[in-house]
């Protein structure tokens, strides 16, 4: 699949978004590393096949980053952009999940597991939470270890205390 892609800068660094016509499927910091490599990390089922890269990826695009820099000035608090979550079912019910974590709240890989069906499972939750492709949309920053501590973030820990910060959401808030 030819995804469309862009790069777009952040306060906290320039990151690469992709999409697909049914959304985005790509939101990842870019330190560095080759766009290519990036857009490696959405599975081979969602880069094969006849999604090709149109006028609704691009639009996509335009929205998403909209949205980020709105989120970035303070005035979004939800993104409503349309996303493509390809993964394993079980990683995505753990995205969705993700979802439904409120702008400003954190909460735990334990309280995820729990909230999915499966409870005893925070370390798998914490293996999907790390192969989320979709930083901030998809908020992995909101979850932090059983004992409030920022742990684990693919943009690095931070990134992950500054998005918290600038949701107000450095205290551990189910």
């Amino acid at each position: 699949m030819s995804l469309a892609h862009r790069t777009v800068a952040t306060p906290l660094g320039k990151m690469i978004l992709a999409a697909s016509p049914q959304g985005i499927a790509l939101c990842e910091f870019v330190d560095g590393r080759p766009a290519r490599d990036l857009l490696a990390k959405i599975p081979a089922e969602a880069r094969d096949g006849a999604l090709g890269a149109g006028g609704a990826a691009r639009r996509h695009l335009d929205r998403a980053a909209r949205e980020l820099a709105t989120y970035f000035r303070g005035s979004l608090t939800k993104f409503t952009v349309p996303l493509d979550l390809r993964g394993g079912a079980f990683e995505v019910s753990v995205w969705r999940a993700l979802l439904e974590v409120p702008f400003g709240r954190t909460t735990t890989y334990g309280a995820i597991a729990n909230r999915i069906g499966r409870p005893g499972a925070a370390r798998a939750v914490g293996l999907a939470n790390s192969r989320n492709p979709i930083a901030i949309a998809v908020p992995c920053h909101r979850i932090v270890g059983s004992d409030g501590r920022l742990v684990g973030y693919g943009g690095g820990l931070d990134r992950k205390k500054a998005l918290l910060e600038h949701e107000g959401g450095l205290a551990l808030r189910p």
